[in-house]
C-alpha cells in the first residue's frame, strides 16, 4: 500500500513554496547526504491520528538523479526521518506520545507495515484483491476465490491496559497469511497466530518506493 494513494480518513495536501521552504529548513539539516531544493520538490503532508501534532510528509524530488524520496514526521523543533526499520518509529511513540485508541489504532498498524520491513522482506496488510500487485492477471474464478480469504484490519480484543489485538490478512513474498497483530499501549507492535491461507501466487517482487 502506498500511503499516498490511500490515507484512510487523513488526505494528502500538497504544500506550497513557502510551506516548503519553511519546513526544509528543518528537514534537511536532518537528512544523510540528501537535500531538497523548495523549487524542485513535492511534499505532500497528512496528519496521523495516532501522532496529534505531528504531520506526516512524504518528500520527493523527481529532477534530481536519481531520484530523491523520503518520509519524514514532523512537528516544529522535532524531525524524525523513516529509515525502513521500527525504531525511528518506536522513539517518537515515547516522545509524541502515541494514542491509540479504537479509531486509530487499524491506522497506526496500516502506517507501520508500510514504513518497516523485516530483515526477509514486507508485510503487506492486504485487504483487498486490489491491494495484490499481480505479476500474472490471475483467473477471474482464482481471483474471486482470493477475495472471499479477504478482509478488511479489524479490532479483534482491546485489553485492560490499552493493548489492542487486530486481526490482519497479509503477503509476505508471495504467500497469503491470516495472522494476529499485537498493538502494546506504546505502539511495540508483534505478530503471532499465523494461518497459511495460499501460497506459489502470482506476484510482483516487492520494490516499494526506496
Amino acid at each position: 500500500m502506498d500511503m499516498s494513494e490511500n490515507t484512510g480518513p487523513d488526505q494528502f495536501v500538497k504544500l506550497d513554496l513557502l510551506e516548503c521552504e519553511t519546513v526544509l529548513e528543518e528537514i534537511n539539516p536532518a537528512l544523510k547526504g540528501s537535500h531538497f531544493h523548495p523549487a524542485t520538490v513535492t511534499i505532500l503532508a497528512n496528519e496521523p491520528s495516532f501522532y496529534p501534532g505531528y504531520r506526516f510528509l512524504d518528500l520527493a524530488d523527481y529532477e534530481t538523479v536519481p531520484n530523491i524520496r523520503k518520509f519524514v514526521l514532523y512537528k516544529p523543533g522535532h524531525v524524525v526521518v523513516l529509515n525502513w526499520t521500527n525504531e525511528p518509529i518506536y522513539a517518537l511513540n515515547e516522545k509524541a506520545p502515541i494514542v491509540l485508541t479504537e479509531t486509530t489504532v487499524a491506522d497506526y498498524v496500516r502506517f507501520f507495515f508500510t514504513y518497516v520491513r523485516g530483515r526477509h522482506g514486507r508485510f503487506i496488510i492486504t485487504e483487498s484483491v486490489e491491494d495484490v500487485t499481480w505479476r500474472d492477471e490471475p483467473p477471474p474464478a482464482a481471483r474471486k476465490a482470493i477475495g472471499k480469504m479477504l478482509e478488511p484490519l479489524h479490532i479483534q480484543e482491546r485489553g485492560s491496559a490499552g493493548d489492542f489485538k487486530l486481526v490482519a490478512r497479509m503477503m509476505f513474498k508471495d504467500s497469503l497469511f491470516k495472522t494476529t497483530v499485537n498493538v502494546q499501549a506504546n505502539g511495540l507492535v508483534n505478530l503471532s497466530d499465523e494461518e497459511l491461507l495460499i501460497e506459489d501466487m502470482p506476484v510482483m517482487d516487492d520494490t516499494f518506493g526506496q
